[in-house]
């Protein structure tokens, strides 16, 4: 796994060279192995990398990799698993490599195919390839944007980076905030893409490429799931056909995942993701996978037994950590420079510490992530599917009485009274020069579950009017697109496919991919092959949710390796008591940061409310840990990204 930086300015071309060296240097936790520039003065291009050498470890593979003929550059991060049946096409077509790297495959399929060779690779990346013959720039993201892409355009320069901090390096970056973005991380606890937290800075969406001229950018889409009427899913398949080829198909993804020239593991929460991600690589493999769990003696946060329990069914060579709580809390102030956006997902703590222990054996692991989203494993579909269902059974007029009544509500009572259900009714927000309308409302919060039961209910119901609030709360994005594209499908279908195009790739990959490099360790997710999400999305809900459960099919699978007694029990998560550290040993950090001279000064907040949460929440008179934990995220982050510190 690697890390990547560019530019393209024909007029200034040499202030941000020289900077190039500094942005490449703050990627280089993502490619501790080796570093490469290349320069390009006429038309104003520079290429930085940071390698982690994971396939053919010589310094062959260095990068920024060139053409025979030196006219076409790249720089590339992530895995390409089918390379080599790609690189044989390729020696047909009278190629010869003089590397046995995965870059040089992708550089010379571009080469033959142009944009067109995105549709042939299997697997994850992010990468930039500059053409000069074409003089142009191309940019893409893997299919399900397992691999992060960013870019900007300041004072006629295109910047683009792996990360964030790679464009914060240039001193002509200018940190202002996006007004609409902070209103959105306080809802979702994570900035939805295309948006960053800076304004003219955004994320390449996942399956699209963009391709900038020196003028403009266009942006495409090359993958996308199918949206079409889905009462032709997989008409006549039966349950067991379907096992089977389900069987097959995450077979063949996790051994097209242990291909590697360092050594390999697999992360093992003992959960029914992991477990079935650790049961095919022992199936496949011919000697024990090095496997590693991670564990916390708080009760309710504890699944490092079950991983035992699993990994001494499966035979692995298993390695377990019991992670002390201060151990867990010294990884707290690492949060903002690990996520160089507001990101507040608590179990970027576990996940960070696991990755740190893998990474103490191997290079390289394997993951159970995007099994929920897949498999209809969220309990919030399930209540999502239940009001839903409640509300549809209510006779037509009743419906339209209460719509009418809620449409009756003053605007100004209905964001007063729910703001109480939320964190705030904000001040002016000065510092930013926010928006009129964001000075009255900034943000629903509160817990990711109730939070995507809310906003999916006020998608499913926005024909009826129910909710005319949220039009004038949030900026609609890709969430409100996916829903009217999955207009007419059955609930838990929309629900997924919800996730699967906005939480999936902004909160869970991001997570996933910000610990593992920070830890130079590379994660592979098979259960997101996109041959496998395809097959899945054909699968009807009753194969994904029976009997009061999600990953029905699931399960069916993974009993086939291992007894069902060491995975049925209820989901626990992969978190931290983020709740009971605020009222111990984080209580000096939440006043310190969340105190009211602090938030008076900044101007966005009312100081008063959050002063009012905060005692609540450490009297034990009501758990307002997520909310208290995206301030705490929100203010750790422009301490450290705004204030220069």
């Amino acid at each position: 796994m690697c890390g990547f930086v560019g530019f393209r300015s024909e007029t200034d071309f040499k202030r941000l060279s020289e900077d190039m060296p500094e942005a490449v240097s703050s990627l280089a936790h993502r490619g501790p192995d080796d570093t490469g520039l290349f320069f390009d003065a006429e038309p104003g291009v520079g290429l930085g990398h940071r390698r982690l050498s994971v396939i053919d470890l010589s310094a062959a593979g260095r990068q920024p990799m060139k053409s025979d003929d030196g006219s076409v550059h790249i720089v590339y991060n992530g895995e390409v698993y089918n390379f080599k049946k790609i690189r044989e096409t390729l020696e047909r077509h009278g190629h010869r490599f003089h590397t046995a790297t995965d870059t040089e495959v992708i550089l010379k399929a571009y080469l033959q195919w142009g944009i067109d060779c995105l549709q042939r690779f299997v697997g994850m990346f992010a990468l930039a390839i500059w053409d000069r013959p074409k003089r142009q720039l191309f940019l893409a993201r893997d299919r399900l944007g397992i691999k992060p892409l960013y870019y900007c355009f300041i004072r006629g320069a295109f910047l683009f980076s792996s990360e964030l901090k790679g464009i914060m390096a240039f001193e002509c970056f200018n940190r202002e905030i996006d007004p609409e973005a902070l209103p959105l991380f306080l809802h979702y606890q994570y900035i939805p893409a295309p948006r960053t937290i800076f304004k003219d800075t955004y994320k390449l969406l996942p399956g699209h490429y963009a391709i900038f001229d020196g003028h403009r950018l266009y942006t495409h889409p090359y993958w996308q799931l199918s949206t079409g009427d889905l009462a032709s899913k997989s008409p006549g398949l039966s349950e067991e056909d379907a096992l089977e080829e389900l069987d097959h198909l995450l077979t063949g993804a996790v051994s097209d995942r242990l291909i590697s020239d360092v050594p390999l593991g697999a992360l093992l929460s003992g959960g029914i993701d992991s477990s079935a991600v650790v049961a095919l690589m022992q199936k496949v493999n011919s000697s024990p996978v090095r496997t590693f769990s991670i564990g916390f003696r708080e009760p309710g946060y504890d699944e490092a037994p079950w991983a035992s329990k699993v990994a001494r069914h499966l035979g692995t060579d298993h390695t377990e950590f019991y992670v002390t709580p201060r151990e867990a809390m010294e990884i707290i102030p690492k949060l903002p420079e690990m996520y160089d956006e507001p990101f507040a997902d608590s179990s970027a703590i576990p996940s960070f510490l696991v990755c740190c222990l893998a990474r103490s054996h191997v290079t390289v692991a394997l993951s159970g992530d995007g099994g929920d989203e897949q498999f209809c494993g969220y309990v919030r579909y399930w209540s999502t599917q239940s009001v839903y269902n409640s509300f549809q059974r209510l006779p037509k007029a009743i419906k339209a009485a209460l719509a009418l009544s809620l449409r009756g509500i003053p605007s100004h009572w209905a964001e007063r009274s729910y703001s109480r259900w939320s964190i705030s009714l904000p001040k002016r927000f000065r510092v930013a020069n926010f928006p009129d309308k964001w000075q009255k409302l900034v943000a629903m919060m509160g817990r990711r579950s109730l939070s995507s039961l809310y906003r999916s209910t006020v998608c499913l119901w926005s024909k009826d009017e129910i909710f005319p609030l949220v039009q004038e709360t949030l900026p609609e994005g890709v969430y409100e697109e996916t829903f009217r594209k999955t207009e007419g499908w059955p609930i838990l279908s929309r629900l997924m496919r919800v996730d699967q195009t906005t939480y999936l790739p902004d909160a869970m990959l991001t997570k996933v991919d910000r610990a593992s490099m920070a830890n130079s360790l590379e994660v592979r997710v098979p259960l997101l092959d996109h041959r496998v999400v395809e097959y899945t999305s054909r699968l009807p809900d009753s194969l994904k949710y029976r009997n009061g459960t999600g990953k029905y099919i699931l399960k069916k699978l993974l009993a086939r390796y291992v007894p069902a007694g060491l995975f049925e029990r209820p989901k626990m998560g992969f978190g931290v008591p983020i709740d009971r550290w605020f009222r111990d040993d984080l209580k000096a950090l939440l006043l310190d940061y969340l105190s009211s001279d602090r938030l008076r000064k900044e101007g966005i907040f009312d100081q008063t409310l959050v002063e009012k949460k905060i005692k609540e929440h450490l009297s034990g008179h009501a758990n307002h840990q997520y909310r208290l934990w995206s301030l705490l995220m929100w203010e750790m982050w422009r301490e450290r990204w705004l204030n220069g510190s």
